[in-house]
């Protein structure tokens, strides 16, 4: 198949629920392939899969994020145009600073009873529902990091499912088939909502500051130190929320039934905080939550012996990329000793994702614990997938607990 017929499947429903035979496709026609001028493709010049070309171009700062056409008109493009995720330098590197003031090793550290307390609750819950089966992303995957996040960041827990609604909003909107003038509706309102909610939380940490980082940025802000004007306070809280517990249910999720079909894995994970660790990077390599992102060109080049022009788009398939055959042999085989560079799915460069250390912390504490006390754990009905290819992970996933340790 060329490029032209993998994309097209690959954008299809078949390619959404399982885009790996086509990153597999893609790789067969090397590490970049120029995508041919067509209606559907009109932003993209060519499509990266290998990983060396991949991090290449995002640890080049003059690869540059494009804003699309239009943004300021509306609600959801200007808040993210206005967050550290989607600018680029100076901007980026001005807002960086400020949340990098905040994601100290101190409240990284301050976080971990936080997280074991989390999981404690929510496995006495499920050992609650006794043999019955349950969803583990209800149950699990998405309360522990929204639990952990809402701590961290300051969200009043009982605001998280408000929250859930609107980030989902915003999450269908930038998968690649969701530009749609429905869609685009639905993320405005939701933006403008947590705006609203974001302006009345920061309000009452003005009056009544903690220990969360929301506290931690308002005194920065007001300090008048650091070059970060409330509006993009807001919209960096919006963004950072969504992309730093997103991803870890995702990681969860996702990370699972992969444990469970190595038994060998999930039975030894409980007290070998190395291989806990290794089964974390193993599972964001393998089912990277995040599947794409794009980068322009800052002039005429060439990527890999592909010309590009100034301005014009590369899709970079980081998901794609962590299965490049030339850097990991075996690359569909889950191995979490496996030696290696590391796995694209936090990025890699300037805009590396800031919660990286706690969406790992979260995984290396978490699985053990779950595995410890369900070492019966069982998938029972195939996996409900997302259907984005922007943000890719489990939404469903019913499980047999099949009793507690002794």
């Amino acid at each position: 198949m060329d490029v032209t017929q993998l994309l097209t499947r690959l954008y299809s429903d078949e390619g959404r629920q399982d885009p790996y035979p086509c990153y597999a496709g893609l790789h067969e026609l090397g590490p970049v392939s120029p995508v041919p001028a067509r209606a559907e493709h009109r932003s993209v010049a060519a499509v990266a899969v290998g990983y060396d070309l991949v991090s290449q171009v995002l640890r080049d700062p003059e690869w540059y994020k494009q804003p699309p056409p239009g943004w300021q008109e509306q609600e959801v493009l200007r808040t993210l145009q206005t967050s550290m995720m989607f600018v680029n330098p100076p901007d980026h590197t001005r807002m960086r600073a400020v949340f990098a003031k905040t994601f100290t090793p101190r409240r990284l550290g301050a976080l971990e009873p936080a997280v074991h307390r989390v999981v404690d609750g929510l496995l006495d819950r499920m050992a609650d529902a006794g043999e019955t089966g349950f969803d583990f992303v209800a149950e699990f995957a998405y309360p522990m990091p929204a639990l952990v996040m809402a701590e961290f960041i300051g969200i009043p827990a009982g605001e998280l499912d408000f929250y859930r609604q609107r980030v989902e909003r915003i999450d269908e909107f930038l998968d690649v088939a969701g530009k749609t003038p429905q869609r685009l509706a639905a993320a405005n309102t939701a933006a403008a909502e947590l705006r609203d909610f974001y302006a009345d939380l920061i309000a009452h940490r003005r009056r009544q500051p903690g220990e969360d980082l929301i506290s931690g940025l308002v005194e920065a802000v007001d300090s008048g130190d650091v070059g970060l004007s409330a509006d993009e306070l807001v919209s960096n809280l919006i963004v950072l929320f969504n992309a730093a517990f997103v991803t870890t249910v995702y990681m969860f999720s996702n990370g699972l039934p992969l444990l469970l079909a190595h038994p060998d894995v999930a039975a030894a994970l409980p007290g070998d905080d190395t291989l806990a660790r290794g089964a974390v990077d193993e599972i964001l390599r393998l089912e990277a939550p995040v599947h794409f992102l794009a980068r322009a060109a800052p002039r005429d080049t060439e990527l890999g012996g592909v010309p590009v022009a100034g301005d014009e788009n590369v899709l970079l398939i980081i998901a794609a990329a962590n299965r490049d055959p030339a850097r990991f042999p075996e690359p569909d085989r889950f191995d979490p000793r496996r030696p290696g560079p590391p796995s694209l799915a936090f990025g890699v460069g300037l805009h590396f994702c800031l919660g990286a250390a706690v969406s790992r912390l979260e995984g290396r504490l978490a699985l053990p614990k779950l595995l410890a006390r369900f070492p019966r754990l069982a998938v029972a009905e195939p996996p409900t997938y997302s259907g984005s290819l922007f943000l890719r992970g489990i939404d469903k996933l019913l499980v047999h607990p099949g009793g507690e340790a002794a």
